[in-house]
């Protein structure tokens, strides 16, 4: 017999994502999920510009701003912003 395992989101998390509304409208275009993806990948490049920014290479480079891209994923369109400094070494 199998036993449910615990969620690997909390319920109360959960809630707290869904505040209230309908927990299909989270998958709806700009929804939850829309906004998590957006979240979580602006979170991983601003991550990466203070790991380049704060590494010996990268002396005398700050950050210059935020730029405004358009990336295609799995559900449409999405907007993210990410940052820019003045001597970039990658490409998104």
């Amino acid at each position: 017999m199998f036993q449910r395992k615990e969620p690997a989101i909390p319920n109360e998390l959960l809630d707290q994502l869904l505040a209230g509304g309908a927990a299909s409208a989270a998958f709806e275009l700009g929804g939850l999920l829309d906004s998590l993806k957006k979240a979580l990948t602006e979170r991983a490049l601003n991550a990466e510009t203070v790991h380049r920014l704060t590494s010996d290479e990268e002396a005398g480079n700050t950050r210059n701003g935020y730029g405004r891209k358009s990336v295609i994923t799995d559900a449409g369109k999405l907007e993210i912003m990410f940052p820019r400094d003045h001597q970039p070494s990658f490409e998104l």
